[in-house]
């Protein structure tokens, strides 16, 4: 996974192309345990919360409507981290503060919610209540974390 910081895809780009948010509250990150069903990527796992562009869609705009419709948070503002190519899925990575308790959020997508410490994000895992195990991070995410991590310090 090459990260790049350009975010305009060319004409005719066949890869996937999603905008995902990197959401922060007091040195811990937000992230989704995705759904434990087979006919997703990365079942069980946990993630960040975005998803798939929509036609004419650009990413600003997608970021903002999957976490609305995946957590009821209305994003103030997004600032672009990073863009991360690989053969198959183009990410346009976003970050903002979470400016709300856990508690006020809803979801609406997803197994569980949890913040994440840096240091559950180094391990890769982390255990759910809700699924009573614990689960490991996608290897996207955990790399994403990883370097904004890195870069804010």
């Amino acid at each position: 996974m090459n990260r790049i910081d350009d975010f305009v895809a060319e004409v005719g780009e066949t890869r996937v192309q999603v905008a995902i948010a990197i959401l922060y509250r007091e040195n811990r990150f937000l992230m989704q345990l995705r759904d434990n069903v087979p006919n997703i990527v990365y079942p069980a796992h946990w993630g960040m919360f975005g998803g798939h562009l929509e036609p004419g869609e650009t990413p600003e705009i997608a970021v903002r409507r999957e976490v609305a419709e995946e957590i009821g948070y209305g994003l103030s503002m997004v600032q672009r981290f990073g863009c991360y190519v690989d053969e198959k899925v183009i990410r346009y990575v976003f970050h903002a503060p979470l400016k709300v308790e856990l508690s006020d959020l809803t979801l609406m997508e997803g197994w569980d919610m949890q913040l994440l410490t840096r240091e559950e994000i180094g391990q890769g895992k982390r255990y759910s209540d809700r699924a009573q195990q614990i689960q490991p991070l996608t290897e996207g995410s955990q790399r994403i974390l990883l370097d904004f991590i890195e870069q804010a310090d």
